[in-house]
């Protein structure tokens, strides 16, 4: 019984320590830019220099997703296409950024 409590325990843990990393800011960080990479190699050309992801330098945090409406929906495909790749909080925080994305974009 207590292996079975102390398994149960460990994996807890691990499960806490997981989800701990991906709200860490270099890996958000790393998140942000592979999706700004995607959402520009599949966006046509004119619209590339519109797709740009600035991370605050005093609240390392806090991203800001640039983008010009034409270009909205190859940011909101990459989001999805990488959703799945990424630990479970930082699928959580992009899943909640796609959808404040087209909030906005439906004002």
């Amino acid at each position: 019984m207590a292996n079975e409590e102390t398994r149960i325990i460990e994996r807890l843990v691990k499960e806490i320590e997981d989800l701990k990393l991906g709200l860490d800011t270099n890996v958000l960080a790393g998140w942000y830019s592979r999706v700004e990479r995607d959402a520009k190699a599949r966006a046509p050309e004119h619209l590339r220099d519109s797709i740009q992801v600035i991370q605050n330098e005093i609240l390392p945090m806090k991203f800001e997703f640039k983008t010009s409406r034409r270009a909205v929906g190859y940011v909101l495909e990459a989001i999805d296409r990488n959703l799945e790749a990424m630990p479970m909080a930082t699928r959580l925080y992009f899943q909640k950024l796609s959808e404040l994305i087209q909030a906005e974009m439906n004002r």
